[in-house]
Protein backbone atom coordinates (compact mmCIF):
# COMPACT_ATOMS: atom_id res chain seq x y z
CA UNK A 1 0.00 0.00 0.00
CA UNK A 2 1.66 3.36 -0.85
CA UNK A 3 0.98 6.35 0.99
CA UNK A 4 1.75 9.79 -0.10
CA UNK A 5 5.03 11.07 0.93
CA UNK A 6 4.46 13.75 2.26
CA UNK A 7 8.24 15.84 2.90
CA UNK A 8 9.20 18.84 2.38
CA UNK A 9 6.18 19.78 -0.03
CA UNK A 10 3.94 23.00 -0.61
CA UNK A 11 0.59 22.33 -1.73
CA UNK A 12 -2.03 25.42 -2.12
CA UNK A 13 -5.77 25.35 -1.20
CA UNK A 14 -7.06 21.82 0.55
CA UNK A 15 -4.72 18.84 0.70
CA UNK A 16 -3.71 16.01 2.77
CA UNK A 17 -1.16 17.07 4.82
CA UNK A 18 0.99 14.82 7.16
CA UNK A 19 1.69 15.31 10.64
CA UNK A 20 4.01 17.94 12.37
CA UNK A 21 6.13 17.51 15.15
CA UNK A 22 5.33 14.77 16.66
CA UNK A 23 6.60 13.94 20.11
CA UNK A 24 6.48 11.79 23.30
CA UNK A 25 3.89 11.12 25.37
CA UNK A 26 3.88 12.56 28.98
CA UNK A 27 2.62 9.12 30.72
CA UNK A 28 5.20 7.14 28.25
CA UNK A 29 6.53 3.60 29.47
CA UNK A 30 9.59 4.62 28.39
CA UNK A 31 10.88 8.13 26.71
CA UNK A 32 13.66 9.01 24.66
CA UNK A 33 17.09 8.28 25.76
CA UNK A 34 16.02 7.25 29.63
CA UNK A 35 16.21 3.28 28.40
CA UNK A 36 17.62 1.30 25.86
CA UNK A 37 15.70 0.60 22.44
CA UNK A 38 16.60 -3.11 23.07
CA UNK A 39 18.48 -5.83 24.93
CA UNK A 40 15.84 -5.47 28.04
CA UNK A 41 14.45 -8.32 29.83
CA UNK A 42 11.24 -7.31 28.09
CA UNK A 43 9.71 -6.70 24.71
CA UNK A 44 11.35 -3.84 23.28
CA UNK A 45 9.28 -1.98 20.28
CA UNK A 46 10.18 0.81 18.92
CA UNK A 47 7.65 2.86 17.96
CA UNK A 48 7.97 5.89 14.98
CA UNK A 49 5.87 8.68 16.78
CA UNK A 50 3.40 9.43 19.53
CA UNK A 51 0.58 7.81 18.01
CA UNK A 52 2.13 4.72 17.48
CA UNK A 53 4.06 4.64 20.49
CA UNK A 54 0.34 5.09 22.78
CA UNK A 55 -0.69 2.11 21.13
CA UNK A 56 2.39 -0.12 21.84
CA UNK A 57 2.05 1.20 25.53
CA UNK A 58 -1.57 0.56 25.89
CA UNK A 59 -1.46 -3.02 23.92
CA UNK A 60 1.65 -4.22 25.75
CA UNK A 61 1.56 -3.09 29.26
CA UNK A 62 4.17 -4.09 31.65
CA UNK A 63 5.68 -6.66 29.22
CA UNK A 64 6.39 -4.05 26.52
CA UNK A 65 9.42 -1.57 26.60
CA UNK A 66 8.31 1.23 24.82
CA UNK A 67 10.61 3.78 22.94
CA UNK A 68 10.15 6.46 20.31
CA UNK A 69 12.37 7.77 17.59
CA UNK A 70 10.70 11.47 17.44
CA UNK A 71 10.90 13.50 20.65
CA UNK A 72 8.81 16.56 21.32
CA UNK A 73 8.68 19.31 18.99
CA UNK A 74 10.91 17.06 16.06
CA UNK A 75 9.36 17.91 12.18
CA UNK A 76 8.94 14.22 11.35
CA UNK A 77 9.20 14.34 7.89
CA UNK A 78 12.57 15.93 8.06
CA UNK A 79 13.33 13.65 10.94
CA UNK A 80 17.09 12.51 11.15
CA UNK A 81 18.08 9.68 13.06
CA UNK A 82 21.54 9.58 15.02
CA UNK A 83 23.58 6.96 14.34
CA UNK A 84 22.53 5.20 18.28
CA UNK A 85 18.95 5.66 16.97
CA UNK A 86 19.68 3.11 13.92
CA UNK A 87 21.47 1.08 15.71
CA UNK A 88 19.65 0.67 18.72
CA UNK A 89 16.09 -0.13 16.10
CA UNK A 90 18.21 -2.68 14.87
CA UNK A 91 18.05 -4.40 18.35
CA UNK A 92 14.54 -4.15 19.07
CA UNK A 93 12.44 -6.90 19.10
CA UNK A 94 9.62 -4.81 16.83
CA UNK A 95 9.08 -1.64 15.12
CA UNK A 96 5.74 -0.07 15.08
CA UNK A 97 5.60 2.48 12.23
CA UNK A 98 3.34 4.47 9.60
CA UNK A 99 4.99 4.15 6.40
CA UNK A 100 5.77 6.78 4.33
CA UNK A 101 4.72 9.42 6.98
CA UNK A 102 8.37 9.94 8.23
CA UNK A 103 11.12 8.37 5.07
CA UNK A 104 14.04 8.33 7.14
CA UNK A 105 12.26 5.76 9.79
CA UNK A 106 11.28 3.83 6.59
CA UNK A 107 15.00 3.76 5.19
CA UNK A 108 16.11 2.56 8.95
CA UNK A 109 13.46 0.23 9.09
CA UNK A 110 14.25 -1.72 5.55
CA UNK A 111 17.70 -1.36 6.41
CA UNK A 112 17.49 -2.92 9.78
CA UNK A 113 17.34 -6.51 10.89
CA UNK A 114 14.24 -6.46 13.01
CA UNK A 115 12.12 -9.43 12.68
CA UNK A 116 8.56 -7.67 13.62
CA UNK A 117 8.04 -4.82 11.41
CA UNK A 118 4.28 -3.43 12.12
CA UNK A 119 3.47 -1.03 9.14
CA UNK A 120 -0.35 0.56 10.90
CA UNK A 121 -0.78 1.26 6.97
CA UNK A 122 -1.66 -2.40 6.38
CA UNK A 123 -3.60 -2.63 9.34
CA UNK A 124 -6.78 -0.35 7.83
CA UNK A 125 -7.97 1.05 4.85
CA UNK A 126 -6.27 4.82 3.82
CA UNK A 127 -8.44 6.88 1.71
CA UNK A 128 -7.75 10.18 -0.53
CA UNK A 129 -8.63 13.02 0.99
CA UNK A 130 -7.01 15.37 -1.24
CA UNK A 131 -10.26 16.98 -2.38
CA UNK A 132 -12.41 18.26 0.18
CA UNK A 133 -13.34 22.05 -0.63
CA UNK A 134 -17.02 21.81 -0.88
CA UNK A 135 -19.21 23.90 -3.70
CA UNK A 136 -21.32 26.93 -2.63
CA UNK A 137 -23.61 26.47 -6.09
CA UNK A 138 -22.29 28.80 -8.32
CA UNK A 139 -19.04 30.17 -6.62
CA UNK A 140 -16.00 30.06 -8.50
CA UNK A 141 -12.98 28.32 -6.33
CA UNK A 142 -9.12 29.83 -7.69
CA UNK A 143 -8.32 28.18 -10.43
CA UNK A 144 -4.83 28.08 -9.52
CA UNK A 145 -5.43 26.68 -6.26
CA UNK A 146 -6.88 23.62 -7.78
CA UNK A 147 -4.56 23.36 -10.46
CA UNK A 148 -1.42 23.15 -7.75
CA UNK A 149 -3.56 20.44 -4.97
CA UNK A 150 -2.12 16.81 -5.61
CA UNK A 151 -3.62 14.07 -3.66
CA UNK A 152 -2.96 10.70 -2.23
CA UNK A 153 -3.70 8.30 0.66
CA UNK A 154 -4.30 10.55 3.87
CA UNK A 155 -2.12 8.71 6.39
CA UNK A 156 -4.00 10.78 9.49
CA UNK A 157 -5.74 7.23 10.68
CA UNK A 158 -5.37 7.96 14.05
CA UNK A 159 -7.22 10.85 14.11
CA UNK A 160 -10.57 8.46 13.21
CA UNK A 161 -11.02 6.29 16.59
CA UNK A 162 -12.67 3.57 14.41
CA UNK A 163 -9.93 3.40 12.06
CA UNK A 164 -7.30 3.91 15.07
CA UNK A 165 -9.03 0.93 17.17
CA UNK A 166 -8.72 -1.14 13.63
CA UNK A 167 -4.26 -0.74 13.92
CA UNK A 168 -4.86 -1.60 17.58
CA UNK A 169 -6.36 -5.18 16.71
CA UNK A 170 -4.22 -5.71 14.01
CA UNK A 171 -1.08 -4.59 16.47
CA UNK A 172 -2.14 -6.22 19.23
CA UNK A 173 -1.85 -10.00 16.26
CA UNK A 174 1.55 -8.77 15.54
CA UNK A 175 2.78 -8.92 19.14
CA UNK A 176 0.94 -12.18 20.27
CA UNK A 177 2.72 -13.82 17.13
CA UNK A 178 5.98 -12.22 18.41
CA UNK A 179 5.69 -12.45 21.90
CA UNK A 180 3.35 -15.41 21.98
CA UNK A 181 4.11 -16.53 26.34
CA UNK A 182 2.32 -12.75 27.02
CA UNK A 183 -0.53 -13.34 24.25
CA UNK A 184 -3.73 -13.98 26.45
CA UNK A 185 -2.48 -10.07 27.82
CA UNK A 186 -1.81 -8.45 24.88
CA UNK A 187 -5.70 -9.33 23.62
CA UNK A 188 -6.60 -8.40 26.98
CA UNK A 189 -5.49 -5.26 26.90
CA UNK A 190 -6.36 -4.73 23.09
CA UNK A 191 -10.14 -5.22 24.44
CA UNK A 192 -9.53 -2.98 27.17
CA UNK A 193 -8.66 -0.21 24.53
CA UNK A 194 -10.79 -0.90 21.74
CA UNK A 195 -13.68 -0.46 24.69
CA UNK A 196 -12.05 3.55 25.22
CA UNK A 197 -11.97 4.31 21.72
CA UNK A 198 -15.38 2.48 21.16
CA UNK A 199 -16.45 4.76 24.05
CA UNK A 200 -14.98 7.82 22.48
CA UNK A 201 -16.49 7.44 18.87
CA UNK A 202 -20.13 6.90 20.75
CA UNK A 203 -19.11 10.42 22.52
CA UNK A 204 -18.10 12.34 18.79
CA UNK A 205 -21.29 10.73 17.13
CA UNK A 206 -23.26 12.14 19.96
CA UNK A 207 -21.97 14.98 20.66
CA UNK A 208 -21.74 16.18 17.00
CA UNK A 209 -25.27 14.98 15.35
CA UNK A 210 -26.79 18.07 15.54
CA UNK A 211 -24.94 21.67 14.96
CA UNK A 212 -25.72 24.85 13.43
CA UNK A 213 -23.01 24.22 11.15
CA UNK A 214 -20.85 21.38 9.77
CA UNK A 215 -17.71 22.95 8.62
CA UNK A 216 -14.83 23.65 10.60
CA UNK A 217 -11.55 25.82 9.75
CA UNK A 218 -8.18 24.05 10.61
CA UNK A 219 -4.96 25.34 10.33
CA UNK A 220 -3.99 22.20 8.06
CA UNK A 221 -5.86 19.09 6.65
CA UNK A 222 -5.22 16.87 9.09
CA UNK A 223 -8.99 15.99 9.93
CA UNK A 224 -10.24 14.10 6.57
CA UNK A 225 -10.79 11.17 8.12
CA UNK A 226 -12.48 12.46 11.80
CA UNK A 227 -14.71 14.47 9.24
CA UNK A 228 -16.07 12.18 7.10
CA UNK A 229 -16.90 10.13 9.86
CA UNK A 230 -18.93 12.36 11.89
CA UNK A 231 -20.48 13.96 9.05
CA UNK A 232 -18.51 16.96 9.08
CA UNK A 233 -16.03 19.27 6.37
CA UNK A 234 -12.93 20.11 6.77
CA UNK A 235 -11.60 23.58 5.45
CA UNK A 236 -7.90 24.53 5.58
CA UNK A 237 -5.89 27.27 5.26
CA UNK A 238 -2.79 25.33 4.41
CA UNK A 239 -2.33 22.46 2.24
CA UNK A 240 0.33 19.76 2.91
CA UNK A 241 2.94 22.55 4.65
CA UNK A 242 1.00 24.26 7.65
CA UNK A 243 3.70 26.48 8.27
CA UNK A 244 3.49 27.99 4.43
CA UNK A 245 1.89 31.12 3.40
CA UNK A 246 -1.75 30.76 1.75
CA UNK A 247 -2.23 32.94 -1.47
CA UNK A 248 -4.67 36.03 -1.06
CA UNK A 249 -7.62 34.39 -3.27
CA UNK A 250 -7.27 31.36 -0.56
CA UNK A 251 -7.99 34.16 2.46
CA UNK A 252 -10.82 35.65 0.68
CA UNK A 253 -12.23 32.30 -0.53
CA UNK A 254 -12.36 31.28 3.35
CA UNK A 255 -13.82 34.56 4.73
CA UNK A 256 -16.63 33.90 1.99
CA UNK A 257 -16.64 30.49 3.34
CA UNK A 258 -17.16 31.56 6.73
CA UNK A 259 -20.43 33.80 6.38
CA UNK A 260 -21.69 31.04 4.04
CA UNK A 261 -21.63 28.31 6.04
CA UNK A 262 -21.82 29.79 9.58
CA UNK A 263 -18.20 29.47 10.82
CA UNK A 264 -17.57 30.73 14.20
CA UNK A 265 -14.39 29.80 14.86
CA UNK A 266 -10.14 29.57 13.17
CA UNK A 267 -8.64 26.18 14.24
CA UNK A 268 -5.16 26.00 15.02
CA UNK A 269 -2.31 23.92 16.36
CA UNK A 270 -0.27 24.05 19.30
CA UNK A 271 3.17 23.37 17.80
CA UNK A 272 3.03 25.44 14.45
CA UNK A 273 2.55 28.69 14.18
CA UNK A 274 -1.03 30.43 14.66
CA UNK A 275 0.20 33.72 12.83
CA UNK A 276 -1.97 32.71 10.08
CA UNK A 277 -5.08 31.34 11.73
CA UNK A 278 -5.14 34.69 13.88
CA UNK A 279 -4.76 36.99 11.29
CA UNK A 280 -7.84 35.37 9.18
CA UNK A 281 -9.70 35.32 12.12
CA UNK A 282 -9.20 38.87 12.91
CA UNK A 283 -10.22 40.03 9.10
CA UNK A 284 -13.20 37.76 8.98
CA UNK A 285 -14.39 38.32 12.54
CA UNK A 286 -14.19 34.76 13.80
CA UNK A 287 -12.72 32.92 17.26
CA UNK A 288 -9.93 30.71 17.54
CA UNK A 289 -9.49 27.74 18.97
CA UNK A 290 -7.04 24.96 19.44
CA UNK A 291 -7.49 21.45 17.32
CA UNK A 292 -4.63 19.33 18.11
CA UNK A 293 -3.49 16.72 15.47
CA UNK A 294 -1.96 14.32 18.13
CA UNK A 295 1.21 14.30 16.42
CA UNK A 296 2.74 14.24 19.97
CA UNK A 297 1.96 15.31 23.81
CA UNK A 298 3.96 18.15 24.46
CA UNK A 299 3.43 20.70 27.58
CA UNK A 300 1.10 22.26 25.61
CA UNK A 301 -1.75 19.19 24.90
CA UNK A 302 -4.95 19.67 26.40
CA UNK A 303 -4.86 16.35 28.08
CA UNK A 304 -2.34 14.03 28.89
CA UNK A 305 -2.74 11.05 26.65
CA UNK A 306 -4.59 10.61 23.42
CA UNK A 307 -8.21 9.69 24.66
CA UNK A 308 -7.92 12.86 26.81
CA UNK A 309 -6.78 15.22 23.85
CA UNK A 310 -9.39 13.64 21.62
CA UNK A 311 -11.94 14.60 24.01
CA UNK A 312 -10.95 18.02 24.19
CA UNK A 313 -11.23 18.64 20.46
CA UNK A 314 -14.71 17.35 20.76
CA UNK A 315 -15.85 19.67 23.23
CA UNK A 316 -13.45 22.36 21.26
CA UNK A 317 -15.64 21.26 17.73
CA UNK A 318 -19.00 20.99 19.68
CA UNK A 319 -18.25 24.62 20.75
CA UNK A 320 -17.15 26.01 17.27
CA UNK A 321 -19.89 23.70 15.76
CA UNK A 322 -22.72 25.19 17.59
CA UNK A 323 -23.52 21.67 19.54
CA UNK A 324 -26.96 21.30 20.62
Amino acid sequence: MSVMNVRRRRISGIAVTAATALGLGTLSACSGDSAAAGNTDKFDVVASFYPMQYLAEQIGGDHVNVTTLTEPGQEPHDLELSTKQTAELGEADAVLYLKSLQPAVDKAVAQSGVKTKIDATTLTKLEDHGSVEHDHGGEEHAEEEHSEEESGLDPHIWLDPVKYAEVAGGVAKAFEKADPDHAADYRKNAEALGKKLTGLDTAYKDGLKSTDTKVFFTNHAAFGYLAERYGLTQEAINGLDPESEPSPARIKQLQQEAKADGVTTVFYETLVSDKTAKTLAKDAGLKTDVLDPLEGITEKSKGEDYVAVMESNLKALEAALGAK
